[in-house]
């Protein structure tokens, strides 16, 4: 069954599936796209303030995204995103950290120019294995009405 923007109403929430951050595509990631020091040498990582290698913030976002739009809930209805806000690094990701989703719709109107779509804000926090939360972000998108 397709959902629409009209199936996301405040207060709509979502737990994704768990995910294991992995050393190699910790580094993976960080080389091509965040290629720090503590994200892509162990040993310079130890020297770090970390004490460690550490996913990059934004690895961890988009893994976080990818478990969310996986789930196929709103796939049928995106229509994109104009952007995010209230991004925050919590606590560092390390290798062997599995991490879970947890999205709520905090905001949702319909369009006033284009009536067959509207907007929803989701805050998107995500945790460790410990239910410590390691991030959170909140993502504008803009999804298709019913027709």
């Amino acid at each position: 069954m397709a959902l629409y923007w009209e199936d996301f109403p405040v207060g709509f929430r979502h737990e994704t599936d768990a995910w294991d951050m992995t050393e190699d595509e910790i580094i993976a990631f960080a080389r091509q796209w965040d290629p720090q020091p503590f994200h892509i040498d162990a040993e310079a990582a130890r020297d770090s303030i970390y004490g460690g290698l550490i996913a990059s913030g934004w690895h961890t976002l988009i893994s976080a995204f990818h478990q969310w739009y996986q789930s196929g809930l709103w796939a049928e209805a995106s229509m994109g995103s104009p952007g995010m806000r209230d991004v925050k690094w919590v606590k560092p990701v390390r290798p062997g950290d599995r991490l879970r989703c947890v999205a709520t719709v905090v905001e949702a109107a319909p369009s006033r120019s284009r009536p067959d779509r509207g907007h929803i804000v989701v805050r998107s926090e995500i945790f460790n294995q410990n239910d410590e939360q390691v991030a959170e972000y909140s993502g504008i998108n803009i999804l298709r009405r019913r027709p």
